[in-house]
């Protein structure tokens, strides 16, 4: 019956068309489900399917090979390896981002910043250096016979084994390549007396590792001389100044006097001011020389004396010229409108025991002492504090008038070395004949090479920190 309503109802033709309306239904149904659901995982960002996103990485089209280590589950990925987007607006303040860290390429005339700028180089400690001095008698022709300590027959060698140790910072040892390097068409002075003479030997024996210096000038006595270093244009000057002002001296080259120094406490040596606008670095010493009797002058008329029992004037002490000439020198160095470095290098004890140089004061140690070991003398440390007072003044009015002036204070280093003098060895050979001969020996001056050469490494280093 149902079959003949079907027939009655619904023609053929209509009944042909509801079938394919039917089966187009199905197959779109169908087509629907297999391409949705197939499609839909990579679709969604795996980020977002993950309980862990801090742990998911960023998929990357065509995956390129320099990522595909991102590609790997990670323990801990860090932050560099995230793409951050471009932030969406209203995000609020974002904090700066650190400074950018430069790092420079060490070269000859740059050293790294390793360390403090306020360095204290004088406070250390002598240790062991088992590679000993950059130089030798041998290798340097430079060194005066009364320094040249191994050659004059001395025959000890473990006071050429140690080096100068900061105790808060590092001191390498003086480049003589990068220094002249440093120092192309400069000139450097040394002004004093004999130490002065002393540490420039020093340090030409350094650098004539490099170039062999040329010698350009000297005064009939060789007591200033002056060095070239040809390819480097480099020129440096000894200029024997013991008083730094004006000073009729009378005595022999053993320092034998026949009178009584006369020194003009108003009036500086010409021989060093006439020439001081010339150098670039300059180094003056004085302090010694003091202790000797002499005569005071101002406006060419006697003050009084030092040391002087056998004339009618008033003894006025070495501290009282010290003092004044060192008030007048200073004067000079902080107003003299000078462009380069300008270093005032305390004068260093010296180590006699057992009497005096003239009453056969000796000095045999072969190795550093401690400090507090061996007392600092009455009169040396006299002269000590009056240099500490006067530049310590000066380097203050000196930075008020942009003037590049420091102290450099090798008393307490040097105290510590009685080891490092020639002793009896100032002369060659001393005890050739008679091995109990009394000789004369020189425990002021520094054998070469020996711990004098370490001045040179702390100077170096306050020259690059400036």
């Amino acid at each position: 019956m149902r079959t003949d309503y079907l027939k009655q109802n619904f023609p053929f033709t209509h009944r042909n068309i509801f079938l394919k309306f039917l089966l187009t239904l199905f197959f779109l149904g169908l087509a629907f489900r297999i391409l949705f659901f197939h499609s839909l995982p990579s679709q969604i960002s795996p980020v977002l399917e993950s309980p862990f996103p801090q742990k998911a990485t960023l998929s990357e089209p065509h995956n390129p090979p320099h990522t595909a280590a991102l590609s790997q589950p990670l323990s801990e990925p860090p932050p560099v390896l995230e793409r951050v987007p471009e932030p969406p607006p209203l995000l609020g303040h974002l904090p700066e981002p650190p400074p950018v860290l430069e790092f420079v390429s060490e070269t000859e005339d740059q050293l790294p910043p390793t360390e403090s700028e306020q360095c204290d180089y004088f406070n250390g400690d002598w240790v062991p250096n088992p590679s000993g001095p950059t130089y030798t008698n041998e290798s340097c022709d430079l060194i005066e016979t009364h320094q040249n300590c191994l050659k004059n027959g001395r025959p000890d060698r473990e006071f050429l084994y140690w080096r100068w140790a900061p105790r808060h910072c590092d001191l390498p040892q003086l480049d003589p390549k990068r220094f002249l390097n440093m120092m192309r068409n400069k000139a450097w002075a040394f002004i004093g007396d004999s130490i002065s003479r002393n540490h420039v030997q020093s340090l030409l024996c350094i650098l004539s590792q490099v170039e062999k210096p040329v010698l350009v000038y000297h005064d009939e006595e060789y007591r200033s001389k002056s060095w070239n270093f040809p390819s480097y244009d480099f020129r440096i000057s000894v200029i024997w100044s013991p008083f730094l002002v004006e000073a009729a001296i009378f005595e022999d080259i053993n320092g034998v006097s026949s009178s009584e120094v006369e020194l003009h406490l108003d009036k500086l040596d010409s021989k060093w001011t006439d020439q001081y606008l010339d150098f670039d670095y300059i180094i003056i010493s004085t302090g010694k020389w003091f202790l000797k009797s002499a005569i005071y002058y101002e406006n060419d008329t006697i003050l009084g004396c030092h040391s002087c029992p056998k004339r009618n004037l008033t003894e006025l002490g070495f501290n009282f010229a010290y003092r004044k000439a060192l008030k007048f020198v200073m004067n000079f160095v902080v107003s003299s409108n000078h462009k380069g470095m300008v270093f005032f290098r305390t004068f260093t004890a010296d180590h006699f025991e057992n009497g005096e140089w003239f009453s056969g004061g000796t000095c045999n140690r072969t190795a550093p002492i401690k400090e507090g070991e061996m007392e600092r003398k009455y009169l040396n440390q006299m002269l000590r504090d009056i240099e500490l007072d006067e530049v310590g003044k000066a380097a203050s009015e000196a930075s008020k008038n942009g003037v590049n002036f420091k102290l450099v204070d090798f008393s307490a280093l040097s105290q510590l070395r009685p080891d490092g003098h020639p002793g009896p060895y100032r002369q060659f050979q001393p005890f050739a004949k008679d091995k109990k001969a009394k000789v004369q020996n020189d425990c002021l001056h520094w054998c070469l090479p020996g711990p004098i050469d370490t001045w040179n490494d702390i100077i170096m280093e306050m020259i690059v920190k400036g």
